[in-house]
């Protein structure tokens, strides 16, 4: 199945059937799989978090942020990811992958408080392995939806504007 737009007089013709690389058509809830994978991007990446969260780029969100992101809407934080299979994962094997990252990163979360400053979560004992475990899921996903996962995460307005696109 082809996503298609309605006809406009300035938009003829088949809508673009891919978002930024990652095909609109294959997964249903896909917006929610996109605030997942930004989410999870930005959690598995050392580099990201020392040089943009801890340095206070602005664009991007925090930790809070990112944390917010992966459980809006889709509730991570009450239910299983298992529940999503087939509107916003694939397979139980990303189900999974999403629920041991959401369950180490919320762990932390819970022990600093979610208004701590970056340097809190970066430097809390169990944060490298919350880290492997969003890096895994963020693979799985990324790798899934075709794209490259050691690409740099987006900001936050490049995600609106991918999810408001189609």
């Amino acid at each position: 199945m082809t996503v298609q737009g309605p006809e406009t007089p300035s938009r003829r013709g088949r809508r673009s059937s891919t978002m930024g690389g990652m095909p609109l058509n294959d997964m249903p809830w896909w917006r929610w799989r996109s605030n997942v994978r930004s989410a999870l991007h930005m959690l598995s990446d050392p580099a990201f978090q020392q040089n943009v969260w801890l340095a206070g780029v602005d664009g991007y969100g925090d930790v809070t942020d990112a944390v917010y992101r992966l459980v809006e809407d889709t509730w991570l934080d009450n239910w299983s990811a298992e529940k999503y299979v087939g509107t916003i994962f694939r397979d139980a094997q990303e189900a999974a992958l999403v629920d041991t990252a959401v369950l180490r990163v919320l762990r932390i979360m819970h022990q600093v408080g979610p208004d701590a400053p970056v340097s809190a979560y970066l430097d809390h004992e169990a944060w490298p392995e919350a880290v492997r475990a969003a890096r895994e899921a963020h693979v799985r996903l990324s790798t899934s939806d075709g794209e490259d996962p050691d690409t740099p995460p987006r900001t936050l307005e490049v995600l609106r504007i991918m999810t408001r696109a189609a």
